[in-house]
């Protein structure tokens, strides 16, 4: 007979992968920022701190209490989220999930980012952010 499981413990499986947890955490960012729901996107940040090594895991790499963590991400009051939101919008911004280059990639991530940011300049892929800033720099 087959076990069945939760749909928490069936996110957590997939979670455990970077890029399915970056994909998932950023729709339901939009999906917040649409309907300024937290709920959803506190449940799934949860659920990826806990498929990639848990809340003890995650303060020893922040350097900051377990427990102020723990708290972080399930209290009653109004979401840091929230406030962060509210400003970002106020000034025309909203918040993105994107990955940071060179940390904790798989090898094909890793890979391509090596390739992107070693690859030369050429005609199609435009010039520097410099010289775009400043048309007199040579």
């Amino acid at each position: 007979m087959r076990k069945m499981r939760t749909y928490r413990e069936y996110l957590i499986d997939i979670f455990t992968d970077r890029d399915e947890a970056i994909g998932h955490l950023q729709v339901a960012l939009e999906d917040y920022q649409t309907h300024r729901d937290t709920d959803i996107f506190l449940f799934l940040l949860e659920t990826v701190v806990e498929a990639q090594g848990g809340v003890a895991e995650l303060a020893k790499e922040t350097d900051t209490s377990p427990q102020i963590l723990s708290e972080a991400l399930t209290s009653g009051d109004t979401p840091l989220i929230d406030r962060l939101g509210t400003v970002l919008k106020a000034l025309g911004y909203q918040l993105s999930i994107e990955p940071l280059e060179g940390q904790n990639l798989n090898p094909e991530t890793a890979a391509m980012a090596v390739q992107t940011t070693t690859a030369p300049l050429t005609e199609n892929q435009g010039t520097p952010l410099n010289h775009r800033l400043d048309p007199d720099r040579k």
